[in-house]
């Protein structure tokens, strides 16, 4: 005899794909929250690994800063050094110079006048004296314009006076300060 079932069978049919389905979206669920959860974890241990790349980098950086500090201060005084230097070795190579300059204002002063006052502003001088006349003072400026030291003199000030029945001419002058080729080859050395 043949089998024949009555029971509903596509009701029950419906009810196991409803079963299945449900267990079916429950395992994606929980597959879905167990990748959610993986990745959580994943992207939050890349970011403490780049926080403390980070965090190693700026320490570095503020070493480097740093020592980059200290390598501009210490040429700032190697610079300051060098300075100090050159200007030890200009005053050195000058001294004999300042020795010749006074020599040679000796040897270009006439008889009959003297200096009150001797200023130096960078290669010009400024002379200011007093002579027993007008001529000695004309040729004090043709003695310093001969002389290989000095330049063209520019008089700035004559004034011709009176004291103890003496008269004297007060003057101020300027005059460039050259110095010859070989003497400044000596002065070198």
């Amino acid at each position: 005899m043949s089998h024949i079932n009555l029971l509903p069978w596509r009701e029950q049919q419906r009810k196991e794909q409803q079963k299945e389905f449900t267990v079916l979206a429950v395992l994606v669920g929980l597959a879905c929250l167990v990748g959610i959860f993986l990745t959580h974890i994943s992207i939050n241990a890349q970011i403490g690994y780049q926080e403390r790349r980070n965090t190693y980098l700026e320490n570095e950086i503020r070493i480097l800063d740093r020592q980059i500090r200290e390598i501009r201060d210490l040429e700032a005084t190697r610079q300051a050094l060098l300075d100090r230097m050159t200007i030890i070795q200009e005053l050195q190579a000058s001294r004999p110079l300042a020795v010749r300059l006074f020599d040679e204002i000796v040897n270009t002063l006439p008889d009959g006048t003297y200096l009150t006052r001797l200023t130096q502003r960078g290669m010009n001088l400024e002379l200011a004296g007093r002579a027993e006349s007008n001529a000695r003072v004309s040729a004090f400026m043709r003695n310093l314009e001969a002389s290989p030291w000095f330049g063209e003199p520019t008089l700035q000030v004559i004034e011709t006076r009176e004291a103890d029945g003496v008269r004297l001419s007060d003057f101020r002058l300027t005059v460039p300060q050259t110095a010859p080729a070989e003497d400044n080859g000596e002065a070198a050395q």
